[in-house]
């Protein structure tokens, strides 16, 4: 199986929302999508593509929400035929001196791969690359598994929002790494330990931004 990670296109909204749906209430609309895609000028969203493994993607797509979504599609927007299967993706905002994670998921059907972690290590690439200070995120005081990783790569808690999630109220912990000479060094060493374990072409954290 080959991994690509990149930059979001318009084309991959659909299977975007279609994880977006699985893994979190409320979810974005793909409206939300177009929108950090297209238009917003602190976006850099990012997918991790599979090309040959299309399968476990299939349970995702009922088919009156993908009719709805891709004739919004042809309605706005040309759209280029997908090359491969959207596993993953993530969403990474550059507001001055800070870097924010807005959204991080794979798909169930492939987690306990390292999709997850690649995609962190893609963002906190690219969150220096922009030459932010600080990468920023909030995580459920119960997702333990989550904060593990993020902890591996040095985040630490900062404090903790109330409500912060509202399909039920739980609690984020709002975690912070500083980026820094240190944090460039530890995430180098863990970068080559996911190519060891996971080979994929990185079309994301060192290049430029498309546009249109």
């Amino acid at each position: 199986m080959s991994l690509i990670l990149r930059y979001m296109r318009l084309d991959d909204i659909p299977p975007v929302c279609a994880i977006d749906e699985l893994c979190f209430q409320p979810s974005w609309s793909s409206d939300s999508y177009a929108f950090e895609i297209n238009e917003s000028n602190i976006s850099h969203m990012v997918v991790l593509e599979s090309s040959n493994d299309a399968a476990p993607m299939l349970e995702a797509y009922e088919d009156g929400w993908l009719q709805r979504v891709s004739g919004w599609l042809r309605q706005e927007a040309p759209v280029a035929v997908a090359t491969g299967t959207v596993v993953g993706y993530g969403g990474l905002w550059k507001i001055d001196d800070e870097a924010h994670i807005s959204t991080i998921a794979t798909h169930p059907s492939h987690r306990g791969r390292g999709y997850g972690e690649l995609l962190l290590a893609g963002m906190f690439r690219k969150a220096l690359r922009l030459g932010a200070d600080y990468l920023v995120l909030e995580v459920r005081v119960s997702n333990a598994v989550a904060q593990n990783l993020y902890a591996k790569y040095g985040f630490n808690r900062y404090g903790r929002k109330r409500n912060y999630y509202r399909a039920d109220n739980e609690d984020a912990y709002d975690m912070r790494a500083r980026l820094d000479q240190k944090s460039r060094w530890q995430l180098d060493r863990l970068y080559d330990d996911l190519r060891e374990r996971i080979p994929f072409r990185d079309d994301y954290s060192g290049v430029k931004r498309p546009r249109g």
